[in-house]
Order: C-alpha cells, then structure tokens, then sequence
C-alpha cells in the first residue's frame, strides 16, 4: 500500500455523487429492484448465520445414531456456514468487480438456496455439514455483489438501505432461528436447525432475477477492475482462511483460554488491516469504512445473538419484539444519514460508536438479568449506533475500500463469535453447573464479561475509524462525482 505514496492520490473509484435527479425516469425501475433485492438478500444472508443444532442435538443424536463423538462432529460440521462465509467474501468481492456483479449474485444466491433445500435430505454427519459449507459459501458470493450493484446506482438512499439493512439483519437472524428451533426441540424435526427459515432464500432469488430484467435502465457500469484493485482485495483472503481454519478446530478442541487468544490475535491484524489501509486512496475511506465495518461485524451479531439466546423464555413471539425494534432503529439510523453535509459525517460515525456504548452500558444493567421486554431498552441505541455508523462510514467511499471493508466485517463477527462463546465456555467449566437454572447464571455471567470488552472495544474502534478518515487523502473534500 505504501507504493501509493510516491505519487499524487487518485480519488477513490465509483465513490457516490450528490443524490440522483429525480426526474430521471428511465433509471427508477432498476433503483427499486435494487433496494427490493437489498431488502430480500441480506436477511437471507444473514440467516444463515445462526446455529442451532444444538437446540436438537438430542433428536439428531438418535435419528442418526450417533455416539458422543458423533454429535461432536456434527456440532462441529453445523458450524461451517460462518467460516465458508468468511473465506467467499474476498473471493465474491472479486468476482463481483471482475465478472458482471449481477451473474455473481444470481451463482450466490442459487448455492444458498440449494443448501437451504437439501437440509431435509441431509442424513449424515458429512451431507449436514456440506449443506451448511454451501450456504455459507453461497452467501459470501452473493454480499459483495448486492454492494457493487447498489453502487453501480449511485444512491445515497440506496447505499443507506443497505447499511441499514446488514445491521437490521445481523441483530435479528439470531431470534429469528430460535423462533424455528426452540430450545429443546419442541417436537421440531432435527433438519430444521440446518436452513430454520428456507422462504428468504427463495425471495432473495426472486428479487435477484427481477433485478437482472431490469439491466436495461441500469446506471453506467463502475470502473473496471484495476490490478491494485484486485491486489487489494485478495489480501483479506489469507488472514479470512487461516481464522477460519482455527475457528472450526479451536470451537470443540481447544480449551476456552486458547479459543480467547486466537480471538483477540485475530482482532489486532484485522484492526492492523483497517489502520493501514486507511490512509490509502484506494483501500481508505474519507470516514473509515474498514473499521466502521469491524464494529458492525464484531459488535452487532455477536452482542446480539447470544441475547437472544438468554431471553429466550418458551414464547413464540416475545422474545422477537425487541430485536425487531433493534432492526427497525438500525434503518432508521442510517436513512438519517443520507441528508447529512459531509462536514457532519466523521461526528455521525463518531455518534454511532457512542450510542453503541451506550447500548453496552444498558445492557450490562438490564438484559440478561430481567424481564425479557428490558431487552429493548439496549437494543435500540445498539441497532441505531450500527445503523449511523455504517451508512456515515460508505458515504464519499469508493466501491473498492467498500469491498475491502466489507472483507473484514465477516471475520470480525467470527471473532467476537469465538470471543463470546470461549467466556461463556469457561465459566461453565469453572462453574460446572447441576441445574437449568445455575447453567444461566454462568452463561449470563459469560456474556456480561464480553459485554465489558465489547464497550471498551467499540471505544478503540471509534479511535481507529477518527484516525483512518483524518489520514485519508479526500477526507477534507466530498469524493468527485464519477462520470
């Protein structure tokens, strides 16, 4: 990245213009494609984060006849979605720049979908854990494609639907899974826990090709593909591979402390990632996208789902009502930003970052340890803080360091996933609870630690999103128009 310096900066490529004039027309077909295929494929993508085989495990255990080792491993193969997930990524952001971003998504979403209907055919522990593997590879194909084609519309309001729908749909898959599969079971045939919600597939797979008929009225194509271009988007792909390799063989054989350490080594190089890139032309970001996306990655899914997890009370609906509130002030929080000067943007990511402090702080105090409606109370200040960030961060940024961020969102959210459950993990092991109720004392217990690393992390990812956009060559200017 240093090879940038010798010579004047290039302004970031396809970065976003003033709003579109409204009467232009022609292009309003394919901008409300766009926003229903954003509106569809990322809730689709997002739920097929969650993992709830261990809701069922028992009835899996029998109906396969599998001995303790044999469930181990199908533990083990239905968490392959996330680290399939996290190793496409890079893979897709490419493939979406150098090949038509709508023919990316389309090989995406139909890799999803077919994981997401041959779950019931799965009989094995292999076939399980190669329907997972595919929907994580499909769905990390199909994000960064619904990014470049919302960039290739030029929209502030479109960029801020996307923002505000990842963070909507990061804090609300978690529940979601668990409406489909209780804990217990609940008579709930064990395949379920594979695909819990199979439909938003099939919408997103729809919106896809209707997005595809209206190619017709799309906007002039981005930039092609440049060789730094490209050079810089692989470069996630090692680090992505290697987590993911040690967060499927650290999750069940390596003990709490070691799952701990692998986590916090992890989220230095990717915070060292977003540092250095930050003040590059073309990975960097007037307002720091890199880490802007390391907070929605690390604090938005993996502060959210193992609430779920806690509040969970039996109900079908209840313990939903919060987190969709939590969704609909992270779109909310980020349509907010699409009148803002530029002037205002750094203090808008800034605000983000403090809200989710806040959000940390309510929690602490509240969730996990009273009524299940206090949960709202956290979750509102944690999906708006998600919602600002994100949609202030892309704002003036080119589609490259939105791709390149986006590449380390994703890891990040493994990591704090790996954080989160190694705290949890080793308080049952110093615990060793007898009864339900004694086993959420400790995983309450568990989560509340990283809740206290959560808040002082956000507070060190706000620091690195101030440094990265003050060091970045447009951040005292808005991003030219592109074409």
């Amino acid at each position: 990245m240093s090879s940038h310096a010798e010579s004047p900066p290039e302004p970031p490529p396809a970065a976003f213009p003033e709003p579109p004039d409204p009467s232009r027309a022609p292009g309003r077909a394919a901008a409300l494609a766009t926003a229903l295929l954003v509106l569809t494929a990322l809730p689709a993508i997002a739920l097929a984060l969650p993992d709830t085989s261990l809701n069922v495990l028992a009835d899996a255990g029998a109906r396969l006849g599998l001995d303790d080792a044999g469930r181990r491993a199908l533990l083990r193969a239905s968490g392959l979605t996330l680290p399939a997930l996290v190793v496409a990524v890079p893979a897709g952001a490419v493939a979406a720049r150098r090949l038509p971003a709508r023919l990316t998504l389309l090989a995406g979403l139909a890799l999803l979908l077919g994981g997401v209907l041959a779950a019931p055919l799965a009989d094995s522990v292999a076939l399980a854990g190669t329907v997972r593997a595919a929907q994580g590879a499909g769905a990390g194909l199909a994000l960064p494609a619904t990014l470049v084609l919302v960039w290739e519309r030029r929209s502030r309001l479109l960029a801020a639907v996307w923002a505000g729908t990842l963070a909507a749909a990061l804090l609300t898959a978690m529940p979601l899974a668990l409406r489909a599969v209780p804990a217990g079971g609940h008579g709930t045939d064990w395949h379920t826990a594979l695909a819990p919600l199979p439909w938003p597939a099939a919408a997103a797979v729809a919106a896809a090709l209707a997005c595809l008929a209206a190619r017709t009225t799309a906007a002039p194509p981005l930039s092609a593909l440049r060789h730094a271009e490209r050079g810089l988007l692989v470069l996630p792909i090692v680090p992505a591979a290697g987590l993911a390799f040690l967060a499927v063989l650290a999750a069940h054989r390596w003990s709490p402390g070691g799952q701990l350490a692998v986590a916090a080594i992890t989220l230095v190089a990717l915070a060292g990632l977003a540092l250095a890139g930050g003040g590059d032309a073309i990975a960097g970001s007037p307002h720091g996208c890199a880490p802007a996306m390391l907070t929605a990655g690390l604090l938005g899914y993996p502060v959210a789902g193992p609430l779920a997890g806690l509040t969970q009370d039996g109900a079908a609906w209840a313990p939903l009502l919060p987190f969709a509130a939590g969704g609909a002030a992270a779109l909310l929080g980020a349509l907010l930003t699409v009148r803002l000067p530029h002037t205002a943007l750094r203090g808008a990511v800034l605000t983000g970052h403090g809200l989710i402090v806040a959000a940390v702080l309510l929690a602490l105090a509240t969730a996990a340890t009273g009524p299940s409606a206090l949960t709202v109370l956290p979750l509102l200040p944690l999906g708006a803080g998600l919602g600002v960030t994100l949609a202030a961060a892309l704002r003036d940024t080119g589609v490259a360091a939105a791709l390149f961020g986006l590449a380390l969102c994703f890891p990040a959210l493994l990591t704090g996933q790996l954080m989160v459950l190694s705290l949890q993990m080793g308080r049952l092991q110093r615990v060793r609870p007898e009864t339900v109720a004694e086993q959420a004392h400790a995983l309450t217990a568990g989560y509340r630690m990283w809740l206290v690393a959560a808040g002082v992390t956000a507070g060190l990812l706000a620091a690195v999103c101030a440094r990265t956009g003050a060091r970045h060559p447009a951040a005292a200017a808005p991003a030219p128009q592109d074409g």
